[in-house]
């Protein structure tokens, strides 16, 4: 277990500029990844004319040093700008996975390739693949930020990329992803400061005095209009059940035996839901019922 050592104090935190996301974040990045593999697993299939999938497998807040570890060598690396955001986003699939698209848009089957860099032929192949599957960020973004992806660069290595700094903070969204026989995990690497600002301007409220005002006049008026509004409220026995034929049957002077106690108050119900029990009387020359405690349940034997 390691120790704290030195005369080192508490680390300064800027409440500011929080370093984690929330739940909140968490969640919106979530529907808009989800968005984007449903449909990136679409474009594939049709693209590539075999059975393609993709799916969100999870979405983590690492730094980009953690990040740059975690990848294979070699593995296919493509540098995005998502205008107007700020920053560079990476994005990763597994060599194996890259040549078996190539070699379905070839018309091959697809089946085990090398893992070299591509080719000048190879490399326009899969970048039209790639502007395609980054068409469905944008579909998959939409309700967040209005984004433009430009495709940029071209990695094998990721320790020769030095697109951030070791220590920054970045969201990564890991795929699960098959191409016919094909698969792996791809994943995208989104810089925190580049996400951020766009996952708390879709979490802001109104904040104006005025605004809030119209607010609290809105709910004031909202619990006035519930308070008023007139209730169905039924009183009855305990329900019980009967064969169709014999209620088809009934005549007068039939007796329909209950269930209801003779000791037992009667259910005061409102849509279905008993909330009260009272027993009845009269107020005057109309009939009423008096509300009482709820009987108590009887100890099982």
């Amino acid at each position: 277990m390691s120790r704290r050592t030195g005369n080192a104090g508490p680390a300064p935190y800027d409440f500011r500029r929080p370093i984690k996301l929330s739940r909140e974040h968490v969640r919106a990045l979530q529907i808009a990844f989800e968005t984007y593999a449903r449909s990136c697993g679409t474009q594939l299939t049709t693209r590539l004319r075999v059975t393609s999938s993709v799916t969100l497998a999870g979405i983590d807040q690492v730094n980009y040093d953690e990040y740059v570890q975690s990848l294979n060598n070699p593995t296919v690396i493509s540098m995005v700008t998502l205008d107007p955001l700020p920053g560079v986003v990476l994005m990763e699939m597994s060599s194996a996975v890259t040549m078996a698209c190539i070699d379905h848009m070839l018309g091959g089957p697809g089946g085990p390739q090398p893992e070299r860099p591509l080719t000048e032929v190879e490399v326009p192949l899969l970048r039209g693949l790639q502007e395609k599957m980054l068409g469905e960020l944008r579909y998959g973004f939409e309700q967040l930020v209005d984004i433009r992806p430009q495709l940029g660069g071209l990695e094998y290595n990721a320790q020769f990329l030095r697109a951030h700094q070791p220590g920054d903070a970045v969201i990564v969204a890991a795929f699960d992803m098959k191409v016919g026989a094909a698969e792996c995990t791809a994943t995208f690497c989104i810089p925190f400061n580049t996400i951020l600002p766009v996952l708390q301007k879709e979490e802001a409220v109104e904040t104006t005095a005025a605004e809030r005002r119209v607010k609290d006049l809105a709910h004031r008026n909202l619990s006035a209009g519930l308070s008023a509004a007139p209730i169905d409220v039924a009183v009855r026995f305990h329900p019980i059940r009967m064969r169709t034929d014999d209620i088809v049957g009934l005549q007068p002077g039939d007796v329909v035996p209950l269930t209801h106690s003779t000791s037992s108050p009667l259910d005061i119900v409102v849509n279905g839901t008993t909330f009260a029990h009272a027993v009845p009387g009269n107020q005057g020359a109309r009939l009423a019922v008096l509300v009482v405690p709820s009987p108590m349940e009887e100890p099982r034997s």
